[in-house]
């Protein structure tokens, strides 16, 4: 079952590509938490394919990958901003949000064994580890396109990449989405092909076991 992953990091535009693809008919889910949701969507972004690449590499063979560039002196500002909103709710052990959610930003991010998870340097290393993590697993492949939401024609980019005509669509950008303090656009957004991250199946609410 051929997917779409989009697996940058937050704060690097997972939402705007994912609305953008809502209107081009794809099943979209803004992160998925449950093996219902992966089977819906058609894409999937932000939590876990950021952290899980590998394990849905072989989960879903033939699938393509989208990594989300952007430039560090934007980034490090707004990812600051959401650990500092996020971090209580992402401890393992006290936090509110999904274990899935926890699990990925601590993996990354290393939330739980940093004394001071929104310094500037610590943030930069996770970044550009994670950079070379993806581009070292990629590495001589032709199934990974790297992008910045922000650049002149990098959504004509994507759809060409993904096997969508951008004869009519050339000169069209990316939605700029969740700006500022902003971290719940997705949410907000109401379209007929959003997936639902907690989506139910026969499984109930089960994740994979890898």
């Amino acid at each position: 079952m051929n997917k779409i992953f989009i697996i940058g990091l937050p704060r690097t535009g997972t939402t705007s590509i994912s609305v953008a693809l809502l209107d081009y008919g794809f099943n979209v889910a803004h992160t998925a938490y449950t093996k219902r949701a992966f089977e819906l969507a058609d894409v999937i972004s932000d939590s876990p394919c950021f952290c899980d690449y590998a394990q849905l590499d072989t989960l879903f063979p033939g699938s393509k990958f989208v990594y989300l560039e952007r430039d560090l002196s934007l980034w490090l500002p707004s990812m600051q901003m959401l650990i500092s909103k996020m971090r209580v709710n992402l401890d393992l052990k006290r936090g509110i949000f999904n274990p899935i959610l926890k699990r990925t930003f601590n993996d990354v991010f290393k939330l739980s064994t940093t004394a001071i998870p929104d310094d500037r340097e610590h943030l930069e290393k996770c970044y550009l580890r994670h950079k070379q993590g993806v581009l070292s697993y990629f590495a001589n492949r032709d199934d990974l396109i790297c992008i910045d939401v922000s650049k002149p024609n990098s959504l004509s980019e994507l759809l060409n990449f993904i096997g969508v005509s951008t004869a009519l669509d050339s000169k069209q950008n990316f939605p700029h989405l969740n700006i500022g303090r902003k971290v719940a656009c997705w949410k907000e957004h109401k379209h007929p092909n959003k997936v639902n991250s907690n989506a139910a199946g026969i499984e109930h609410r089960k994740f994979f076991d890898y």
